[in-house]
Protein backbone atom coordinates (compact mmCIF):
# COMPACT_ATOMS: atom_id res chain seq x y z
CA UNK A 1 0.00 0.00 0.00
CA UNK A 2 1.09 3.77 -0.21
CA UNK A 3 2.38 3.70 3.20
CA UNK A 4 4.92 1.12 2.77
CA UNK A 5 5.99 2.43 -0.63
CA UNK A 6 7.12 5.54 0.05
CA UNK A 7 8.50 4.14 3.90
CA UNK A 8 12.59 3.28 3.92
CA UNK A 9 14.01 2.24 7.05
CA UNK A 10 16.31 4.98 8.73
CA UNK A 11 15.92 8.41 9.87
CA UNK A 12 13.35 10.60 7.81
CA UNK A 13 14.99 13.27 5.98
CA UNK A 14 13.33 15.86 7.50
CA UNK A 15 15.22 15.12 10.84
CA UNK A 16 18.02 14.21 9.70
CA UNK A 17 18.52 17.78 8.46
CA UNK A 18 18.39 19.07 12.23
CA UNK A 19 21.15 17.12 13.48
CA UNK A 20 25.17 18.72 13.21
CA UNK A 21 23.83 21.39 10.90
CA UNK A 22 26.86 22.98 11.11
CA UNK A 23 29.16 20.14 10.72
CA UNK A 24 27.32 18.79 7.59
CA UNK A 25 27.50 22.68 6.16
CA UNK A 26 31.16 22.61 6.23
CA UNK A 27 31.30 18.95 4.77
CA UNK A 28 29.28 20.43 2.45
CA UNK A 29 31.55 22.94 1.54
CA UNK A 30 34.37 20.93 1.48
CA UNK A 31 33.08 18.32 -0.94
CA UNK A 32 31.94 20.84 -3.68
CA UNK A 33 35.59 22.29 -3.50
CA UNK A 34 36.56 18.99 -5.00
CA UNK A 35 33.93 18.93 -8.37
CA UNK A 36 35.46 19.51 -11.18
CA UNK A 37 34.21 23.16 -12.94
CA UNK A 38 32.42 21.49 -16.47
CA UNK A 39 32.65 18.04 -15.61
CA UNK A 40 29.79 15.61 -14.49
CA UNK A 41 29.07 13.98 -10.87
CA UNK A 42 26.91 11.94 -8.85
CA UNK A 43 25.13 13.31 -5.47
CA UNK A 44 23.22 10.49 -3.53
CA UNK A 45 20.30 12.04 -1.73
CA UNK A 46 21.14 12.68 1.79
CA UNK A 47 21.06 15.87 4.32
CA UNK A 48 24.86 16.32 4.12
CA UNK A 49 25.41 15.41 -0.05
CA UNK A 50 22.69 18.48 0.25
CA UNK A 51 25.04 21.10 1.41
CA UNK A 52 26.82 20.81 -0.89
CA UNK A 53 24.78 22.98 -3.68
CA UNK A 54 24.80 25.98 -3.04
CA UNK A 55 28.71 26.09 -3.61
CA UNK A 56 27.98 24.73 -6.81
CA UNK A 57 26.39 27.78 -8.85
CA UNK A 58 29.25 28.40 -11.28
CA UNK A 59 30.63 25.48 -11.96
CA UNK A 60 28.93 24.22 -15.16
CA UNK A 61 28.23 20.87 -13.99
CA UNK A 62 26.00 18.15 -14.85
CA UNK A 63 24.40 16.70 -12.07
CA UNK A 64 22.95 13.23 -11.64
CA UNK A 65 20.96 13.15 -8.45
CA UNK A 66 18.16 10.91 -7.01
CA UNK A 67 17.04 13.58 -4.44
CA UNK A 68 14.52 15.72 -5.17
CA UNK A 69 15.69 17.95 -2.48
CA UNK A 70 18.87 18.26 -4.47
CA UNK A 71 17.27 18.84 -7.34
CA UNK A 72 15.18 21.86 -5.59
CA UNK A 73 18.38 23.38 -4.71
CA UNK A 74 20.42 23.28 -7.95
CA UNK A 75 17.01 24.19 -10.44
CA UNK A 76 17.62 27.92 -9.64
CA UNK A 77 21.15 27.30 -10.94
CA UNK A 78 21.02 28.05 -14.54
CA UNK A 79 24.44 26.71 -15.77
CA UNK A 80 23.79 23.30 -13.59
CA UNK A 81 22.16 20.30 -15.82
CA UNK A 82 19.71 18.13 -13.94
CA UNK A 83 19.43 14.08 -14.23
CA UNK A 84 17.42 11.96 -12.59
CA UNK A 85 16.17 8.51 -12.73
CA UNK A 86 13.16 7.05 -13.27
CA UNK A 87 11.15 5.06 -9.97
CA UNK A 88 9.38 5.34 -7.32
CA UNK A 89 9.28 8.21 -5.05
CA UNK A 90 10.20 7.22 -0.92
CA UNK A 91 8.85 10.89 0.62
CA UNK A 92 10.06 10.46 3.74
CA UNK A 93 13.65 10.21 2.24
CA UNK A 94 12.47 12.47 -1.04
CA UNK A 95 14.05 10.26 -3.19
CA UNK A 96 13.54 8.69 -6.52
CA UNK A 97 14.15 5.10 -6.26
CA UNK A 98 13.95 1.62 -8.75
CA UNK A 99 12.23 -0.99 -5.61
CA UNK A 100 12.47 -3.81 -8.42
CA UNK A 101 16.07 -3.32 -8.87
CA UNK A 102 15.28 -2.87 -12.71
CA UNK A 103 17.62 -0.57 -14.67
CA UNK A 104 15.90 2.19 -14.81
CA UNK A 105 18.64 4.86 -14.60
CA UNK A 106 20.06 6.56 -17.76
CA UNK A 107 23.37 5.61 -19.61
CA UNK A 108 25.59 7.58 -17.32
CA UNK A 109 28.81 7.68 -15.75
CA UNK A 110 30.69 10.34 -14.11
CA UNK A 111 33.82 10.64 -12.40
CA UNK A 112 32.90 11.62 -8.95
CA UNK A 113 30.19 10.30 -6.53
CA UNK A 114 29.51 11.85 -3.40
CA UNK A 115 27.29 9.84 -1.16
CA UNK A 116 26.25 10.04 2.58
CA UNK A 117 26.43 7.28 5.02
CA UNK A 118 24.01 6.08 8.26
CA UNK A 119 27.38 4.57 9.92
CA UNK A 120 31.24 4.00 9.19
CA UNK A 121 33.26 1.16 10.39
CA UNK A 122 36.25 -1.04 10.06
CA UNK A 123 33.71 -3.13 7.90
CA UNK A 124 32.78 -0.56 5.66
CA UNK A 125 29.88 2.07 4.67
CA UNK A 126 26.72 1.41 5.56
CA UNK A 127 22.85 2.06 5.19
CA UNK A 128 19.71 0.43 7.17
CA UNK A 129 17.47 -0.56 3.48
CA UNK A 130 18.64 -2.99 1.52
CA UNK A 131 16.61 -0.69 -1.18
CA UNK A 132 19.32 2.07 -0.78
CA UNK A 133 22.12 -0.51 -0.46
CA UNK A 134 21.33 -1.80 -4.49
CA UNK A 135 20.81 2.06 -4.98
CA UNK A 136 24.09 3.29 -4.03
CA UNK A 137 25.72 0.28 -5.36
CA UNK A 138 24.79 0.86 -9.15
CA UNK A 139 25.86 4.37 -8.45
CA UNK A 140 28.86 3.21 -7.26
CA UNK A 141 29.64 0.97 -10.00
CA UNK A 142 28.77 4.13 -12.64
CA UNK A 143 31.83 6.48 -10.79
CA UNK A 144 35.62 6.64 -10.91
CA UNK A 145 35.77 8.19 -7.54
CA UNK A 146 33.72 7.66 -4.69
CA UNK A 147 33.72 10.65 -1.93
CA UNK A 148 31.65 9.99 1.35
CA UNK A 149 30.64 12.64 3.41
CA UNK A 150 30.08 12.00 6.89
CA UNK A 151 30.15 13.91 9.80
CA UNK A 152 31.99 12.39 12.94
CA UNK A 153 28.78 10.98 14.94
CA UNK A 154 28.27 8.41 11.85
CA UNK A 155 31.47 6.60 13.47
CA UNK A 156 29.19 5.68 16.26
CA UNK A 157 26.40 5.28 14.27
CA UNK A 158 24.26 1.62 14.17
CA UNK A 159 25.18 -1.14 12.00
CA UNK A 160 23.39 -1.80 8.59
CA UNK A 161 23.57 -3.33 5.40
CA UNK A 162 26.88 -3.08 3.94
CA UNK A 163 27.05 -0.99 0.95
CA UNK A 164 30.64 -0.84 0.27
CA UNK A 165 34.00 -2.21 2.48
CA UNK A 166 36.28 0.94 2.84
CA UNK A 167 38.63 -0.15 0.29
CA UNK A 168 36.19 0.90 -2.78
CA UNK A 169 36.10 4.46 -0.53
CA UNK A 170 38.59 6.85 -2.11
CA UNK A 171 38.28 10.30 -0.33
CA UNK A 172 36.12 10.56 3.49
CA UNK A 173 35.02 14.07 4.23
CA UNK A 174 34.25 14.45 7.70
CA UNK A 175 34.06 17.35 10.47
CA UNK A 176 36.93 18.42 13.25
CA UNK A 177 34.90 16.23 16.05
CA UNK A 178 36.49 13.17 14.26
CA UNK A 179 38.58 10.75 16.85
CA UNK A 180 42.17 9.94 15.75
CA UNK A 181 41.63 6.12 15.99
CA UNK A 182 38.85 6.63 13.06
CA UNK A 183 41.26 8.68 10.90
CA UNK A 184 44.06 5.96 11.43
CA UNK A 185 41.15 3.18 10.74
CA UNK A 186 40.87 5.21 7.52
CA UNK A 187 43.94 6.06 6.08
CA UNK A 188 45.13 2.35 6.76
CA UNK A 189 42.42 1.53 4.52
CA UNK A 190 43.97 3.91 2.03
CA UNK A 191 41.49 6.68 1.99
CA UNK A 192 41.99 9.70 1.78
CA UNK A 193 40.86 11.42 5.28
CA UNK A 194 39.59 15.47 4.98
CA UNK A 195 38.27 17.47 7.93
CA UNK A 196 36.87 20.08 6.92
CA UNK A 197 36.49 22.95 9.37
CA UNK A 198 34.54 26.30 9.54
CA UNK A 199 37.15 28.16 7.49
CA UNK A 200 37.52 26.04 4.61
Amino acid sequence: NASEDDHLAGTPFNESLRRMPAEKRSIGRAAAKRCREGTSVMIDGGSTTLQMCRHLEGRDLQVFTNSLHIVRALLPQAGTRLLVPGGSVFREQDIILSVGGDETMPSFHAPQLFMGATSIGAQGIMQPDVILVAAERRLIDRADELIVLVDHTKFHGPSGNLVCALEEVNTVITDAGVEDKNVAMLEAAGINVVIATTNN
